[in-house]
């Protein structure tokens, strides 16, 4: 289905595939050329050098790089989105920073929090704070039940050959033309200050598609199958996926977009596809034919890595708990149940790590074929018109008898034309329910299960706990992902797994007609027509952020929690689901601050923090030095003069520091490294950080990014005392490697942390503190 070629390739003319070379030979291409049936090209000789800039990644890139650095780029980018959980903070960040109206379009989107179930009043006032800023700034307001946060960026802000940023982690508008990219909500930030958004050139990987899906394996099935095989390997990890090849051309734009919006679970960088014919009808649908224009590679061109998917082999998939990358064919889940869902059980036991819960599979199987109780299709990667017209089309009129479905159309005008073509009627008569246009399934905000239920869902992810349950309420039930139409064929199973090419169904023929009258009677469109007269609306819970620190001459952190998991995702690092409804307080939110992984954290960070604040003290006035300098004389070999002790505590700052192997996978949510922050945090300790987005979270909220050697994992166990001497200097000298100690109970141990690859600007943003500082100086 999916094959990996780890090496260099050159692709010719879209379609070719020759293996790497430093130089072709010219002769050479063109008899393969001639051999495909393809046109020979007129050139002396073809370089790997020169054939790097044939993709459509290098195109797209360079024009929106702001210097003459190809290597060490400087993006500006054409349009910025956030939702509901984001947003509140980015506009408190840029306003503190000098923001005097939104330079670029700038869609504040209310898809998240939308329910406003929880917490009172809260949620509905960061939407009125959001209308608010929108029309102060020259923003574009969607609100709530409108569209999911990427309906609406596709249907009405993607163009091909432009760059969007958003502040969600599956911003993904690559089959689209669009190049978009996930981030915190400091990148945002830094663009509506007109800064630069900085990377260095990221390797381009080709993925490949030839041949043709079969009828009832859908676009989820497409990426499930993707994710398993470049996942745990990185093999795309912070590079561009361009997808390219002739099978594109057998894909609707749906589809597309459906595969494209998942490849944020690979943890790559941003995706970009070839356009067509069908591209162009897409926009002109969407009454925006100026927005189309032809994207696609050079008649050389060079990539980094190759996945190659033959779409003819793709069989409907399943990716089972706690992970997108877990993926199985339901074929051989199906023939194999009892030996898959033991290993399932014991990897899943390992992860969540609590005696107290557990966490079964086995007992869902029912004459050994696996029976779910609940079923979910919503949001970006779920909701479209076409995965819904499926359904209608498997299930009929036929009842789902006590089987739960719950079907969440994309945007109002999926939902319109799907009205308009019995579609929802075809479902409704069945027995689904039918929701508005809102994320919640995707985070754990709607649709929750029973405690021990499995629920199949066509959204973005499956981590623990997404789907709303909490272990530390002795809660715990877990989300497989499936694509639409199997789902379909599963509920008229009655929750019997079952793929949808077992089931009779026709190719879908209904044409998609979007009526722009939904928007046009809703949505505020504000931009390049500021109000600056007009105040930001505050609610009680909208908090500022409070004062952090600059970096001081030397830290001394406390570890407050050591996670050796392979990998350690944002929402075990803050959780999703209700907890989203305090994001716009960040004292309240920090109080999860790992609540799912290590309840304890939070209290040993504040401990310190304590310390800390008495520490600060001491810079005003020298007295109550007794209470605290028992810590910094763990640290002090030699004797001091009061005078010298005096002067070391004033020059060390106390915190935290969490240790884990890989964290970050997953969102985007910059909350994860905020509280942490807010709580005191000064550092991370990592062998290597899991996403880009998660590491510039850390950087921008002033918390130093280190790494180590995997050898010296071991060293660490809660509770040691991680001194770090000089650091504000090393940072500011551009060091990459600084000598540091671990203090405990056994003495003194020296560790090597790295410091390596960060830009001057985000040195100066750690040493200040964090990004409001370093803006507000």
């Amino acid at each position: 289905m999916v094959e990996l070629v780890g090496k260099g390739i050159y692709l010719l003319q879209g379609q070719v595939i020759l293996e790497d070379a430093d130089k072709l030979e010219i002769e050479e291409v063109n008899h393969r050329l001639s051999y495909e049936g393809l046109e020979p090209i007129l050139a002396s000789s073809i370089e790997r050098e020169k054939a790097r800039t044939g993709t459509i990644a290098y195109q797209i890139l360079t024009r929106h790089n702001t210097t003459d650095d190809r290597q060490n780029l400087r993006l500006r980018f054409d349009a910025l989105t956030s939702h509901d959980i984001t947003y509140v903070g980015i506009v408190q960040t840029a306003c503190a920073s000098g923001l005097k109206e939104f330079p670029v379009p700038y869609v504040l989107t209310n898809c998240h929090n939308s329910l406003c179930a929880v917490g009172g009043t809260i949620n509905e006032d960061d939407h009125v704070f959001g209308f608010s800023a929108a029309r102060k700034y020259g923003g574009i307001f969607v609100p709530t039940h409108q569209a999911v946060i990427h309906q609406y960026m596709r249907e009405m802000m993607a163009r091909c050959g432009n760059m969007i940023l958003g502040s969600d982690s599956h911003t993904r508008y690559g089959a689209l033309g669009t190049m978009a990219i996930g981030e915190g909500g400091g990148e945002i930030a830094k663009q509506l200050l007109k800064r630069t958004y900085d990377i260095a050139y990221p390797e381009v990987i080709g993925v490949y598609l030839e041949g043709c899906p079969r009828l009832g394996v859908g676009p989820q099935d497409v990426a499930l199958a993707i994710i398993k095989a470049v996942f745990k390997n990185g093999f795309v990890k912070n590079k561009v996926m361009e997808f390219v090849g002739p099978g594109i051309s057998n894909l609707t734009v749906d589809f597309r977009n459906g595969v494209d919006v998942m490849t944020t679970e690979t943890t790559c960088l941003s995706s970009i596809w070839r356009t067509d014919e069908q591209v162009q009808e897409y926009y002109q649908i969407h009454g925006r034919s100026e927005a189309y224009s032809k994207l696609e590679p050079a008649e050389v061109s060079y990539y980094d890595g190759l996945v190659k998917v033959d779409l003819s082999r793709i069989e409907p998939m399943i990716a089972l708990p706690f992970h997108p990358s877990n993926g199985w064919t339901i074929s051989e889940l199906n023939q194999n149940a009892v030996d898959i869902l033991h290993q399932v059980e014991v990897e899943g036991r390992i992860q969540i790590d609590n005696p107290k819960i557990h966490f079964q599979l086995m007992d869902k199987l029912v004459g050994g074929r696996l029976k779910v109780e609940q079923a979910v299709v919503a949001g970006c990667a779920g909701g479209t018109f076409e995965n819904i017209v499926a359904m209608a089309q498997i299930l009929g009129q036929k009842s789902l008898g006590d089987f739960s479905l719950s079907v969440y159309p994309s945007s109002q005008p999926v939902f319109l034309e799907l009205m308009n073509n019995r579609s929802i009627e075809k479902l409704t008569i069945a027995g689904a329910s039918i929701r508005s246009a809102f994320c919640g399934p995707c985070f754990g905000a709607g649709d929750v299960p029973a405690n021990n239920a499995l629920s199949i869902r066509h959204t973005t992810r499956n981590f623990m706990n997404r789907e709303g349950s909490k272990p530390d309420n002795g809660q715990l039930s877990s989300v497989a992902l499936m694509d639409a139409r199997s789902i379909a064929a599963t509920a008229l199973n009655g929750g019997i797994l079952t793929p949808a090419t077992e089931v009779e169904m026709l190719p879908s023929t209904l044409a998609y007609n979007f009526n722009r009258e939904v928007y046009d009677n809703r949505i505020y469109q504000g931009f390049g027509n500021p109000h600056p007269e007009e105040e930001l609306v505050f609610g009680p819970n909208i908090i500022p952020w409070p004062t952090m620190r600059s970096l001081p001459e030397n830290l001394l952190l406390k570890v407050a929690t050591v996670i050796h998991d392979p990998v350690t995702t944002t929402d075990e690092l803050i959780p999703s689901g209700e907890t989203s409804s305090f994001r716009s307080n960040p004292m309240r939110l920090a109080e999860f601050t790992l609540s799912r992984k290590d309840p304890a954290y939070v209290g040993r960070a504040k401990a310190i923090q304590e310390m800390e604040l008495k520490r600060q003290q001491l810079l005003t006035d020298d007295k109550g030095i007794e209470a605290i300098k028992e810590i910094f004389l763990t640290v002090l070999e030699k004797e001091q003069t009061p005078e010298q002790l005096q002067q070391f505590i004033k020059d060390t700052g106390l915190g935290s520091v969490i240790f884990a192997v890989k964290p970050g996978d997953g969102s985007a949510r910059e909350q994860a490294a905020s509280c942490q922050k807010v709580l005191g945090g000064d550092a991370n300790v990592a062998i290597e950080y899991a996403t880009k987005r998660y590491r510039s979270n850390l950087i921008n909220w002033g918390m130093v990014p280190f790494t180590i050697d995997e050898k010296d994992q071991c060293k660490f166990a809660v509770d040691d005392l991680l001194y770090i001497p000089a650091i504000r200097q090393a940072v500011k000298d551009g060091a990459e490697r600084v000598e540091a100690y671990i203090v405990n109970a056994n003495g003194k141990v020296t560790i090597e942390l790295k410091i390596e690859n960060l830009s001057k600007d985000e040195r100066d943003i750690i040493l200040a503190g964090c990004l409001i500082n370093y803006y507000a100086k």
